[in-house]
């Protein structure tokens, strides 16, 4: 991927701030996968005993009907679980756990009086009243384990959700940008060595024109010297003159 991206250093501060803004993300969603974990450790102890609870109350309710129907008959259990008029109500509701949306359940109507349950007291026994409050308990602990085990899903869903985008960041994303960024800095480093050379290479050159030309110079000067040195040896001294020429 390096070879990719031009080595300029524009491209070179647009992935420092890349950089920058992945290890701030990266810290962040570390610590929300680790608060997360916590959360849903303290889930799971809870769903752990409310999974016991929820095993323990349909034992004891399946104890109480089997009680019930080899005691008072099939029909006469039917006949009063048809006669119940008034069904429990579920409701749902949300709340918010790390930036987990989860389900928060609550019911009503569910644990009943003898006489809100619509059979009669007169015509039925304590085993069928037994065996129907022992439902009404086990139906509790089926909507609270529904809300435990929906909360547990959702964490743990969110939990890996959250490890692997730490783990693209740590491990795929910030190593090609780290990458990135040493290519570009060895490139931009080698172009800097090649012009410094390069203007090195210039300056001698210039200076060696420049020691060029002043040898020239100086050469010319003195061949110029010598010229008007030799003029003056070959001119005549006219102060030398005899007297007779002079009358």
């Amino acid at each position: 991927m390096a070879k990719d991206v031009k080595p300029t250093r524009k491209n070179l501060m647009e992935i420092e701030d890349r950089i920058e803004l992945s290890e701030r993300g990266h810290g962040t969603l570390e610590k929300k996968r680790d608060g997360l974990i916590m959360e849903f450790m303290d889930i799971l102890d809870k769903a752990q005993d409310v999974r016991g609870e929820l095993s323990e109350d349909y034992e004891a309710a399946q104890k109480k009907i089997n009680m019930a129907r080899a005691m008072e008959g099939d029909v006469a259990v039917r006949g009063a679980a048809a006669a119940l008029q008034e069904h429990p109500e579920i409701t749902t509701e949300s709340k918010n756990i790390m930036g987990v949306v989860v389900p928060q359940i609550e019911s009503s109507r569910v644990s009943k009086s003898l006489d809100e349950r619509g059979y009669g007291i007169m015509g039925t026994s304590a085993r069928i009243d037994e065996a129907a409050e022992a439902y009404e308990d086990l139906l509790e602990s089926i909507i609270l384990a529904a809300e435990v085990e929906t909360a547990m899903k959702k964490m743990l869903r969110e939990i890996e959700t959250t490890k692997r985008r730490v783990n693209a960041l740590e491990f795929k994303l910030l190593p090609e940008l780290y990458e990135n960024q040493e290519y570009i800095e060895q490139k931009l480093e080698e172009q800097e060595r090649e012009e410094t050379f390069r203007l090195k290479k210039i300056k001698e050159k210039k200076e060696a024109e420049e020691k060029e030309a002043k040898r020239e110079a100086e050469a010319e000067q003195r061949e110029a010297e010598a010229d008007q040195d030799e003029l003056e040896d070959v001119q005549p001294d006219t102060s030398a003159q005899s007297p007779a020429a002079n009358q």
